[in-house]
């Protein structure tokens, strides 16, 4: 009795310190479940959780089970314990208790297993995706198995076998040692020696019947399980890499195939001689044998094949590889989504005239004059108009202006806290909790002082068109909000500053945990680790605490197995501001397809499956379904039914801002300049290979640049009636600079997704970017113009040459920045155009193409610009007669009050005022 309540006090103290240890986990634990509650996705937290449970569980039980009743079995030995190991080798026992090192034993393997346990539930992902595998109804070319076979039983299966080994191998040497330790499993070790002369030596190796068994079992289960990897790895073959390409090539479907083929039955074989000799003693000759040859068959899957391949298969690569080959590109094809891809012929052989440019009007109205660093740092000068906020991002968008499409770079402007001039804690967590508000304007225009026309600007947002109006310009949510925030307190939460005072406004949306009891005031101090949150009179049971708030992180916290977009852009929509990511799905198993490096990661699959949509405001999180036939994303939706949406329920307001992706729209390009190869000897051959322009944004034509990222750009495409938005990326031929093709996304309404390649004729020499970057670096007036700004004091900053189709021609077009030494505001002074063998530099685009194509170019961005410096004059002048009026005002005042020195001040600014033009 005394025994087992010692027993009981020790475990006591160790369960209290284990709960004191592990108490930090729990409140995350806990406080990340009102998360997912307040955004009504208990779901996605307890479905992943149950099935790390479940694992857990499972395998501890099978673990814990097999590792304790093999150990139990080896130990009930009558045989005595042997401890001196010199000793034991020469079978001389030694008497030692055995209930301390049973009990030693037993809690090694609950701790192994324990341990085991929870490295195995992490791959919950493996065991779910397993358990809901969707059909891809593509199937490989040597097996004949479903591609979803390779995606999702394959990593599981492998997963499980491996699991299964380690057990098994534990235990056996476990056993092993218990055994030789008993002195049940001995060496008999017989010495002769004659003075100094060699000693003859007779070692004899002595098992019991039941040891033998025991042992001899649990080795035919190992090598069972052996016998099963490598069955698993012929489909490995389709999943690895065959000299330069994926899947599986000649060598390995006529050579290594069969070969392990033969080496699976000889592990069969084995493993059951094994068990054989385990139960009759006999036929240990034929299993030493049987292993032999196994290890000899080993060697020749080693040895034989690149041997096979040199000899063989080198001198006649092409036509014994042609079928093979053929399986690359098409399983390529297929798992990038380039099947699909339509190719259009080019004969650029019109030639563009002035009429050309007149009938793009909305084309060239929306050349992306403005790039995303300029334009970023001038907004960060002229708008941002407090230091604690901050523009981190340009993003770029098409919305309906006037009835026409137009393109827009759109920043939102973010709550900085690092930035506050008085960084307490009830300034960062309660009084400045948000951001505000917009910077927006067209891409292409330019006021006179070179800075950007904003159709969206100052505190509170001031909106010159309708469609970019903002009623709710608070952003509680975004890319720079990485800190707890604490809303609807008894303290003022700033809104923004208007003149000397502060507009102060209180939280009206649904996002946040509600902080409306005593213990959930105490978790969030203590995972916060903050004693002011615990013990500020401030916060209320109204209050809710909102965390989580970085867009990214909140995104992977509700789905860690989609892989996001690095760009989420913000949209105006229905008055307010949203993010829209962009998330895929991702694989490296799909069979004979070639993987890329995607984010340090080898895949050779993926999709764009999801269109995430995150409000603002409040915090919500809405998952929309953008590729219904993505057998992976529909598996997530199997595991996850209340997840996700359809892309018919997202609202017409936002679906018509949803955009092809740049990441995987360079992925796709960067697969097809190669695999638009489908002859396989042609591609054998790299006859017609492309790539990627490698320029710099310095305008050097140095080969240390980089590749050209794509551009989103609103045009109509050759043989198209209408202008559309679409994303557009040239090709060179390979180690040449000349243009080959360039690859379109389409972006709006039922032809989202769409791809088409655009490619020009071989005999026709058109200029790529990289030629065009020479050549306008070699113009004299260019380059005279850009020494003379130079040298005196300005930095010149040349944005990236934008590639224009125009009908079926090119127009290149890079804007000049201007920048002061002793400033930050970018100003675009310079526009050049180049066309052919035709260079023009000017202060607009309209002249630069005026001088180019002779005649003058009337678009209504001219007149548009007009109608925007009249606006500003309107503008300018209303309020300075609301100023003047004000001062008369105050002048007056100042006269009856008899305060005549502040009324000549007054009247002097008065004068000032009415002078103002």
């Amino acid at each position: 009795m005394t025994s087992n309540k010692k027993n009981f006090s020790i475990l006591g103290v160790f369960l209290v310190i284990l709960i004191f240890l592990s108490f930090s986990s729990i409140v995350f634990f806990i406080t990340d479940f009102w998360w997912f509650q307040e955004l009504k996705r208990v779901d996605v937290f307890v479905i992943p959780l149950l099935t790390r449970i479940l694992i857990f569980i499972t395998v501890f039980a099978i673990s814990s089970a097999f590792f304790l009743l093999n150990f139990l079995i080896a130990v009930r030995s009558k045989h005595p314990w042997v401890t001196v190991l010199p000793d034991s080798l020469f079978g001389q026992p030694v008497s030692l208790e055995s209930k301390t090192l049973k009990k030693l034993g037993i809690i090694t393997a609950l701790v192994i297993s324990l341990f085991f346990s929870w490295a195995v539930s992490l791959n919950w992902q493996e065991a779910l995706r397993f358990l809901s595998a969707t059909s891809f109804n593509l199937y490989d070319p040597v097996f004949k198995k479903d591609i979803a076979f390779y995606i999702f039983s394959l990593p599981f299966l492998s997963l499980s076998l491996d699991i299964t080994r380690v057990i098994i191998f534990i235990s056996l040497i476990s056993c092993i040692i218990v055994y030789f330790l008993k002195g049940n499993l001995n060496l008999n070790s017989f010495f002769s020696k004659f003075g100094l002369s060699e000693a003859k030596k007779t070692i004899k190796i002595n098992i019991e019947k039941s040891v033998r068994f025991h042992l001899g079992f649990l080795l035919f289960v190992f090598l069972l399980s052996n016998a099963l990897g490598i069955y698993l790895s012929f489909f490995k073959l389709l999943i690895n890499q065959s000299g330069t390409l994926f899947g599986a090539f000649y060598t390995d479907v006529n050579l290594k195939i069969p070969i392990l083929g033969i080496s699976f039955a000889l592990m069969l074989l084995t493993s059951f001689l094994t068990l054989f000799w385990a139960v009759s003693g006999r036929a240990l000759p034929l299993l030493i044998v049987s292993l032999f040859l196994y290890l000899f068959v080993g060697l020749v899957l080693v040895v034989v094949p690149p041997v096979f391949q040199r000899l063989i298969i080198a001198p006649n690569e092409l036509v014994k590889e042609t079928p093979f080959i053929k399986n690359n590109i098409d399983a390529t094809r297929k798992a990038y989504g380039l099947d699909k891809i339509e190719e259009r012929e080019i004969t650029a052989e019109k030639p563009l005239t002035s009429s050309d440019i007149a009938i793009n009007n909305l084309t060239i109205k929306n050349v992306r004059l403005w790039d995303r660093d300029p334009l970023l740092s001038t907004f960060s000068q002229i708008q941002e108009i407090r230091t604690y906020y901050e523009f981190i991002s340009v993003d770029n968008d098409r919305y309906l202006i006037n009835n026409e499409i137009r393109q827009i770079m759109l920043s939102p402007r973010e709550l900085s806290s690092e930035s506050l001039p008085n960084r307490s804690w009830i300034n960062e967590k309660l009084t400045f909790t948000h951001g505000y508000g917009v910077a927006a304007g067209p891409v292409n225009q330019v006021t006179k002082e070179g800075l950007p026309v904003l159709f969206v600007k100052d505190l509170p947002p001031k909106s010159e068109v309708k469609e970019l109006e903002i009623k709710k310009p608070q952003i509680y949510y975004g890319e720079l909000t990485n800190d707890y925030v604490i809303v609807k307190t008894k303290s003022k939460e700033f809104d923004y500053p208007k003149g000397e005072e502060n507009v102060y406004t209180n939280y009206e949306g649904k996002g946040g945990v509600v902080i409306d009891s005593f213990i959930k005031r105490l978790f969030f101090a203590i995972r916060f680790n903050s004693l002011k949150l615990f013990l500020s009179n401030d916060i209320t049971s109204q209050s809710r605490i909102l965390y989580y708030r970085n867009i990214k992180e909140r995104v992977e916290k509700i789905t860690p197995f989609l892989d996001l977009d690095q760009d989420p852009y913000a949209v105006l929509a229905d008055g307010k501001i949203y993010w829209i990511f962009d998330a895929y799905t991702k694989s490296g198993n799909y069979p004979y397809s070639q993987p890329v490096s995607y984010k340090n990661t080898a895949v050779n699959y993926i999709r764009n499956s999801v269109k995430i949509v995150i409000d603002a405001y409040d915090g919500t999180v809405s998952f929309y379904l953008a590729d219904k036939n993505d057998p992976i994303i529909k598996t997530y939706a199997k595991i996850f039914p209340n997840l996700f949406k359809p892309i018919e329920k997202m609202p017409k307001s936002l679906f018509s801002h949803i955009r092809y992706p740049e990441d995987i729209f360079r992925v796709q390009a960067s697969v097809y300049a190669t695999y638009h190869m489908d002859n396989p000897q042609i591609f054998y051959n790299k006859e017609d290979q492309w790539e990627i322009p490698i320029v710099s944004d310095g305008g050097e034509t140095a080969d240390t640049g980089e590749p050209m990222g794509p551009r989103h750009m609103i045009m109509k495409l050759p043989g198209e009636k209408k202008e559309e938005y679409i994303l557009m990326l040239p090709f060179t031929p390979r180690n040449k600079d000349n243009l080959s093709a360039w690859m379109a996304a389409r972006n709006d309404g039922e032809r989202y997704g769409q791809l088409i390649v655009y490619r020009f004729p071989k005999q026709k020499l058109v200029f790529g970017p990289k030629q065009v970057i020479s050549r306008i670096n070699q113009d004299a007036e260019i380059s005279r113009q850009i020494s003379l700004w130079d040298q005196r004091g300005s930095q010149v900053i040349q944005g990236p040459l934008l590639v224009i189709p125009i009908e079926e021609s090119l127009i290149y077009v890079r804007a000049l920045y201007l920048k002061a030494q002793t400033g930050k505001i970018p100003e675009l002074k310079r526009v050049i155009v180049a066309y052919e063998n035709k260079i023009a530099m000017e202060e607009t685009l309209e002249q630069a193409l005026t001088k180019i194509f002779g005649a003058e170019i009337t678009t209504s961005v001219k007149e548009e610009i007009k109608e925007e410096e009249r606006r500003d004059q309107s503008q300018r002048l209303t309020e300075l007669l609301k100023q003047a009026e004000e001062l008369y005002n105050e002048a007056i005042s100042s006269q009856k009050e008899g305060d005549w020195a502040r009324y000549g001040e007054l009247i002097r600014q008065l004068g000032e005022v009415l002078k103002t033009r």
